[in-house]
């Protein structure tokens, strides 16, 4: 195994965003994760347990940004007002200057969970959590 070299850590400060080819620099944060779906597996004999036996995965994640504009609550009211869903693709980029690389995965058919008409305190940076699903992924770029 090769040393780790603690310049070579990737910084999430370095992450991008976009959503269906729009970069939105408002992103502060994304997550993207996949749940393996699991079945039980009766075991008889000498192994007295249940074994698992995947049978699929589901894709789900959410991202943070910080209030600037409208223009994803745009999208999800129109796309509800004509009685449709909002399905977008969306692309992280991690590419820290300091490491071998970059890092870009597409997250296919992204359907947002909620909607979030308003959300705010005084004195206080507005940010939006938004959790959503998906169906289908591409690793774009891998870090070496």
């Amino acid at each position: 195994m090769e040393k780790m070299i603690a310049d070579k850590a990737i910084s999430g400060t370095f992450g991008e965003v976009w959503i269906d080819g729009e970069k939105f620099a408002e992103a502060t944060g994304l997550q993207a994760k996949i749940d393996i779906l699991k079945e039980d597996v009766p075991i008889c004999g000498a192994k007295n347990g249940k074994g698992k036996k995947q049978m699929g995965w589901e894709g789900k994640g959410s991202i943070e940004l910080t209030k600037v504009n409208s223009r994803l609550l745009k999208k999800q009211v129109e796309a509800l007002q004509s009685g449709k869903s909002l399905v977008v693709t969306i692309v992280s980029k991690l590419a820290d200057p300091a490491s071998n690389g970059a890092e870009r995965i597409a997250l296919k058919n992204v359907t947002f969970d909620d909607i979030s008409l308003a959300d705010w305190s005084a004195n206080k940076i507005i940010t939006e959590q938004k959790p959503f699903t998906f169906d289908d992924f591409e690793l774009l770029d891998l870090i070496s």
